[in-house]
């Protein structure tokens, strides 16, 4: 395993803050979003974080957004929802890809760089709409209208069409698999859970955690805060709340379906698993002096952040243990000094793995380069306000969504510091520090 870190030892110490954050309602993919394209939803986010905050668009330096399942007529979705967003043509965008980690990474970039005195402003964040995802021909069929593009002639185009098969019109429907070993991730995790005896009844709990802990944190208005109201055309439907969230979620029912990956020995399911989502989150970052120039409250302080690689094979979703154990090490804490842990639910399995990695004493010695174990988990510091089990996971979003939330639940639960976790496709691994401003 390596990791890759940027901290830079700043002579001034400049500090980068997180002012807010603000994300549209994630909706199950193929509902009320289907008929989006993916800068729309950006627009929304970047537009709702421009109102909440009542910025100056003009002051914003840089726009860099995440997004994963990319749409050839937008290949730059950063730039088109920042433009349609009110955002000046004359700030540069840009659009990273680094699977389910992609906000995480523009968030990262954008601390860096704001470190290095590009800019003072910078808005980043994610972008997912699965329900839009380019479903294209097999490459048989693609080879004929690559060719095609040169037909000259009624000679040319007839000899073409009659070359056409019914097998040519057969779409080749997208897999989310990884490249390298062709395992789609639910099957990864089953292995990895298996291998740290994690039981269905756990997973089942922790899933049925997840949606209750979403559904009251509605209740209580905090996620409320955090999300943009979305008008849909041409009936501007209004969309104010995330679609996915089963506050009425009970062991009784879940516990009664059948395995979604290995359907003889696994334990993943559709509850303890992720569900496609379609949804954009943006954070508002900018250095501390800037924050007092325009007279706005900063919510906390990125303090470090870390990307981490693991084995393909078996290390796949491990990631943020490994983040997490680094993260804490070089900025010489324990874990029971963290007040608010915000770990992406990939599955229910995933995020149980990674907190039993982190609590044996061998796989921590063994792995970790530790004498013991990184620590216990306080599930009372956990995911309080939900996850991604629940409240969705568009792939180039949710980063952004954990950096607001984390902040905000610093603020609310009174903590000084927060570590945000996510696991990723490629057995990459993100962990980032907060500190209450």
């Amino acid at each position: 395993m390596h990791s890759l870190h940027f901290k830079i030892k700043n002579m001034s110490k400049k500090k980068i803050v997180v002012i807010d954050g603000c994300r549209t309602p994630f909706l199950r993919s193929g509902t009320d979003y289907m008929d989006l394209m993916s800068y729309q939803l950006g627009q929304f986010a970047i537009k709702g974080l421009l109102t909440k905050t009542g910025i100056d668009p003009k002051d914003v330096g840089q726009v860099i957004m995440g997004n994963v399942i990319s749409n050839v007529k937008t290949s730059n979705v950063a730039r088109e929802s920042a433009l349609t967003a009110g955002v000046p043509n004359t700030t540069p965008c840009h659009t990273v890809a680094m699977a389910c980690i992609s906000a995480n990474r523009a968030i990262s970039t954008a601390y860096a760089e704001m470190l290095n005195g590009q800019y003072d402003v910078a808005i980043a964040g994610g972008v997912e709409n699965t329900s839009d995802t380019p479903i294209g021909f097999r490459r048989a069929m693609r080879k004929k209208l690559f060719k095609a593009q040169k037909l000259k002639g009624l000679g040319d185009t007839l000899k073409f069409i009659f070359s056409l098969s019914y097998k040519d019109f057969i779409p080749e429907a997208p897999k989310v698999a990884e490249y390298t070993t062709n395992r789609v991730m639910g099957q990864d995790c089953d292995i990895m859970a298996a291998s740290f005896n994690i039981a269905r009844e756990e997973q089942d709990k922790f899933a049925v955690r997840s949606h209750q802990l979403a559904a009251k944190a509605w209740e209580d208005g905090h996620l409320e805060k955090e999300v943009c109201e979305v008008s849909l055309p041409p009936k501007f439907k209004s969309i104010k709340m995330d679609n996915g969230v089963r506050g009425d979620s009970k062991m009784e029912k879940v516990s009664k379906l059948r395995p979604a990956f290995d359907k003889k020995f696994g334990t993943l399911t559709a509850a303890n698993s992720s569900f496609l989502t379609d949804g954009a989150a943006a954070t508002l970052l900018m250095t501390e002096e800037k924050a007092k120039e325009l007279g706005l409250t900063p919510k906390a302080e990125i303090i470090d952040y870390i990307f981490t690689g693991q084995d393909l094979m078996d290390e796949l979703l491990l990631g943020p243990a490994y983040a997490i154990s680094d993260l804490l090490k070089r900025n010489n804490l324990e874990l029971d000094q963290i007040d608010v842990l915000e770990i992406h639910e990939a599955f229910a399995g995933q995020v149980l793995a990674n907190i039993a990695a982190m609590e044996s004493d061998e796989f921590s010695r063994k792995n970790f380069g530790r004498e013991k174990a990184v620590g216990k988990v306080n599930f009372d510091k956990l995911n309080l306000w939900g996850g991604s089990l629940s409240i969705g996971h568009p792939f180039g979003a949710t980063g952004s969504r954990l950096v607001t939330t984390a902040s905000n639940r610093l603020i609310a639960e009174n903590g000084q510091y927060a570590i945000l976790a996510a696991c990723a496709a490629g057995a990459h691994g993100h962990a980032m520090l907060l500190k209450k401003y």
